[in-house]
């Protein structure tokens, strides 16, 4: 990143004075020495691509003040920065995502990007299902950081090969291989029983199943139909299909604990969002050799998608330029690259090179032009990209249920439907 950039950034991201609608706070002078950072990057392979901008801080004398929110969702992250917003204290910096930066827009806080947007031509670079939240009422609003996709099966390659099994192209090859793992006595599916995970295991499900126009109608239009249709009662089948594939104890294990069961090859595969290739990579395990990533088998040339972006409250004028210096950094593709390449995500812009990226990042980031160019990417349903959190939150307590046994697929079909109804 470029040198002084980051001090000058810094100076915008230390509370200056934000207008709440209780009222009005003035920062203490702002000073270059300290930045606090809210964000719910704690695992190993999250807290690794963190780094790369904490070091990047540290060797221009920035203080790093770290406040980390556990839970992969993100939601209780977003808990802490309402009640800190509401106190008065906004933290410097906070990570967000899809309707959450909508939510705080629609509030009146955050800063005009316009200029610096059209300076830097980010229309034409930037994806345009990000630019749905990167932008509010035609005005940038936010500097996304990184895109990642939830459409992905990770797999143990030793234990492929160890079960003489090819990597499934289609979901009876992925169940026919899970049938495998399980009569040799591993585990088919590693899984960590919270409803963000059931939740990110459905989008796959349902894209695999359904396809991208279905994806379209029934996570992202709502349509009452589609909700009700044959082709959903089949997505809960498959859910209970997969239900059948996991181990005794998944309820509660967090996502990084799952990966964990893949990557010592206690079990066979994990359906996460791409932010697991970081635990992969952070284990010192070579993508394509050591392990693998495929998308969903059937979702082939569709992308769901979440995207880390940082969004800059209006702020007195004395602080717009370092604003402005701030997301310039955050969409320079050198921090793309270094960031994206730990992460385990790709770069938020389509025009960064793939030379520094490994195997599967190459390909997602192929995936992610092309889904873009055939409108078949779409925000994640799973992670509040598709709709706003009360219909989130109501699909979820559904599939949650549903894959708990609570309910059958059949009452499922009804009430996630019922459920979107009395949510929107």
């Amino acid at each position: 990143m470029r040198k002084g950039i980051i001090a000058l950034l810094v100076v915008a991201l230390l509370a200056p004075a934000v207008v709440f609608a209780g009222g009005s706070r003035e920062a203490a002078p702002a000073t270059v020495d300290t930045v606090e950072v809210l964000h719910w990057w704690t695992s190993g392979g999250e807290a690794a691509a963190l780094n790369v901008l904490k070091n990047n801080l540290e060797a221009e004398g920035i203080e790093w003040i770290d406040s980390p929110i556990a839970g992969g969702g993100g939601t209780q992250a977003m808990t802490v920065l309402r009640s800190r917003a509401t106190a008065g204290d906004p933290p410097a910096a906070v990570q967000m995502l899809g309707f959450d930066i909508k939510d705080w827009a629609e509030m009146g806080l955050l800063a005009n990007l316009n200029e610096l947007a059209e300076a830097e031509n980010w229309d034409a670079v930037v994806p345009d299902a990000l630019k749905e939240f990167s932008k509010y009422d035609g005005n940038w609003i936010a500097a996304p950081v990184n895109v990642h996709s939830t459409n992905w099966v990770w797999s143990n390659a030793a234990l492929l090969d160890e079960l003489g099994l090819d990597i499934p192209q289609t979901w009876d090859e992925y169940i026919a291989a899970m049938d495998a793992a399980q009569e040799a006595g591993y585990i088919g599916l590693a899984h960590g029983g919270q409803a963000w995970q059931d939740a990110t295991v459905f989008d796959g499900v349902l894209l695999s199943t359904g396809g991208p126009e279905f994806y379209q109608r029934a996570m992202i239009d709502l349509d009452d139909a589609a909700l009700r249709s044959d082709t959903m009662l089949k997505v809960f089948q498959r859910m209970d299909q997969l239900r059948g594939y996991l181990d005794p104890n998944f309820s509660g294990r967090d996502w990084n604990l799952a990966s964990a069961m893949v990557i010592e090859g206690d079990a066979l595969f994990q359906m996460m969002g791409d932010w697991a290739k970081g635990e992969f990579l952070n284990a010192g395990m070579e993508a394509g050799k050591d392990f693998y990533g495929i998308r969903t088998p059937g979702s082939q040339g569709s992308v769901t998608f979440n995207s880390d972006q940082f969004v800059m409250f209006e702020v007195a004028p004395q602080y717009r330029g370092a604003q402005s210096l701030m997301a310039s950094a955050v969409m320079d593709p050198d921090f793309q690259i270094a960031f994206n390449t730990v992460k385990g995500s790709v770069p938020a812009r389509t025009d960064v090179s793939d030379a520094q990226f490994e195997s599967i990042g190459r390909q997602a980031m192929a995936d992610l032009a092309e889904a873009n160019r055939n409108g078949t990417l779409f925000g994640s349903m799973a992670h509040r990209h598709a709709n706003p959190a009360s219909v989130m939150e109501a699909m979820y307590d559904v599939i949650t249920a549903h894959f708990n046994g609570q309910i059958t697929s059949e009452a499922a079909v009804s009430a996630i439907a019922d459920a979107v109804t009395q949510a929107r």
